[in-house]
């Protein structure tokens, strides 16, 4: 009975995702087939920043239908893209009331600005920000614009950065828990909530280097956009917070009214006639007929913690990002051996994960590199620990200012639970064979100081593997690494002084460098060649089945004769026959 109920729970939820999710992915491909919808001659462009917002575009075509789907990489290239469209006339941008990530924030200020160079108007809206994150990326966002608009009435609390950190060691004396972790070295704070009940001095100095160098480096571009004075700016901001009608006397901001207004007087700006879309419909509007032939620079997307093996179980119906290892070594390799492949861009937004999912991510770096193709790394907001592993041996590695990377250092260890559990009238118990160490990481019983040196001598060895790494491919001493790396932090800026990257900037920085080591002139088109999920693969993760047995069961609403999906495939079936082939093509973006 019970495994009856089993299976028909499972029954039950797959014709559940079957009913819900087949419409849906079958409507997004017929909107899809149908073609893009015309462009008024007199557009602005509406781009919300007040969702979440990740790095890089999804890569399982489910997530994101009926979404916000907008991502910094889609950010950029579409600006850069319409910078030629004269149908294009301004951008109206509606800014988050917290903070966006710091790295996040410089790539669009740098897309702003180049936009804004273009003669194409920026302006930005606020209904209020607010301490939540680090606020200032959001005010110098604001301050990249022509016009930053301030909603009546709203606050501007703009006044500095701030965190606070959670630690457990107090609860965990209380009550038995025994935290065991080795960390090399004393900048490798992650753990330290759990081993402490306040900063360290390490830690504290660690925090307040990156953060200085945050907030400093949003101060000056917000004062550089305007061309005002960062001191009298700072003192300003640090002086508040202010209602919007204060910080229009103190020109915080520049106009006050709500955001049908900043919409409207853009689009007088624009002239008679002028439209406003959102600025996700211009994005899916590309041209999908350009070339893809000749020579070309490779663009691989990495976001999300590190970790081996295939994607084959995300949810399709969920977000999320994770690096596999095999995807994207597989996906360095396969740019490396392509002839119209010259060089490779790899994307990095990642706070770390598994060392040997991260070395066989370097190694298909050397690979791709022994083949003669330079391989240039582009930071966002992280590309710490293992992220900087896999960048470390890159042919070149461009960070913004406020990308925080470095943390070459290693953490493992345990919970010891077993004393715990023993006042609630649990006992854990272990039984087992072969060395002593077998039973090292059970919950019941802290490390032996046998199982502890072991563990420790296999933290060291990691974190020599790792100091080795960034010797060999930033060119300095292993001495030299040694002295910068301990575990600390350090932003793209601090991380330029002291060798780990090579340049401060954004992507288009980073393609520049591409094509400068391959030396490539002119216009080169660019190949997104992340790993991607089809939409049927994602279904066969929902369902549990086979892509195959996915299309046999959208196929299957057909046959039984539901209007709604006949009418679907029928206009997915006539554009595949317009196209004259089955799937769509990425368009390269050609690089100015």
């Amino acid at each position: 009975m019970k495994q009856f109920l089993i299976t028909a729970a499972g029954v039950f939820a797959g014709l559940v995702i079957f009913l819900i999710g087949v419409p849906i992915v079958l409507i997004g491909m017929a909107m899809s087939a149908a073609g893009p919808s015309p462009i008024p001659s007199k557009t602005v462009l509406e781009l919300d920043l007040r969702q979440p917002l990740t790095d890089q575009a999804p890569h399982n075509p489910l997530w994101g239908i009926g979404r916000n789907s907008t991502s910094v990489m889609s950010i950029i290239e579409t600006l850069r893209r319409a910078e030629g469209d004269d149908r294009v006339k301004g951008l109206l941008v509606r800014l988050p009331e917290s903070g966006l990530e710091p790295g996040m924030a410089d790539e669009i200020r740098l897309a702003f600005n180049h936009f804004r160079a273009a003669g194409k108007p920026i302006y930005a809206h606020s209904q209020g920000l607010y301490p939540a994150g680090i606020g200032t990326t959001t005010y110098m966002l604001g301050r990249a614009s022509d016009q930053l608009w301030m909603q009546p009435g709203a606050s501007l609390q703009v006044t500095g950065v701030a965190s606070e950190d959670l630690f457990f060691k107090r609860f965990f004396d209380k009550y038995g828990v025994v935290p065991q972790y080795e960390q090399r070295y004393e900048y490798k704070n992650a753990v330290n909530g759990y081993l402490y009940s306040d900063y360290t001095p390490a830690h504290k100095q660690a925090t307040l280097s990156w953060m200085g160098s945050v907030y400093a480096s949003n101060l000056a571009f917000a004062a550089a956009d305007r061309k005002a004075d960062p001191a009298v700016l700072r003192r300003t901001l640090e002086a508040g917070p202010y209602l919007a009608e204060d910080a229009l006397r103190l020109q915080l901001v520049d106009h006050l009214g709500q955001v049908r207004e900043a919409e409207q007087a853009l689009l007088d700006k624009a002239g008679d006639g002028a439209r406003s879309i959102d600025f996700d419909d211009y994005a899916d509007n590309r041209d999908r007929g350009a070339r893809t032939g000749g020579s070309a620079i490779a663009l691989i997307e990495a976001e999300g913690p590190i970790v081996t093996g295939k994607d084959q179980g995300s949810n399709p119906f969920t977000g999320g990002a994770t690096i596999y290892s095999d995807d994207l070594a597989d996906a360095i390799v396969r740019a490396a051996k392509s002839d119209s492949i010259k060089a490779i861009v790899l994307r990095v937004n990642s706070p770390g994960g598994s060392d040997t999912a991260s070395e066989q991510i370097l190694d298909a770096v050397r690979y791709a590199k022994s083949k003669g193709k330079p391989v240039v790394v582009s930071m966002s907001t992280y590309a710490a620990s293992g992220g900087y592993w896999i960048s470390s041996e890159a042919s070149a590695i461009v960070a913004q200012p406020t990308t925080l990377t470095g943390s070459i250092g290693v953490f493992g260890g345990k919970f010891a639970l077993g004393p715990a559990l023993a006042k609630f009238g649990v006992d854990v118990r272990e039984t087992g064979v072969g060395g002593p160490y077998a039973g090292a990481f059970g919950i019941g019983q802290p490390f032996t100081p046998e199982q502890r040196a072991a563990f420790s001598g296999w933290m060291d060895r990691i974190y020599g593997e790792f100091i080795t790494r960034v010797a060999r491919g930033r060119n300095l001493s292993p001495d030299r690494v040694r002295e910068i790396a301990k575990g600390r932090v350090w932003t793209g800026a601090q991380a330029k002084a002291l060798g780990l990257v090579d340049e401060v900037g954004g992507f288009y920085q980073a393609v520049d460098k591409a094509k400068q080591l391959a030396k490539l002139g002119g216009d080169v088109p660019i190949r997104r060649l992340t790993p991607q999920e089809g939409a049927f693969e994602a279904l066969q993760n929902a369902l549990g089945v086979s892509a195959t047995s996915a299309r046999s069961l959208a196929a299957a609403a057909w046959v039984f004769g539901d209007p709604r999906a006949q009418s679907i495939l029928d206009s997915v079936a006539e554009a595949k026959l317009r196209s004259g082939n089955g799937g769509a093509v990425l368009a390269p973006t050609p690089i100015h």
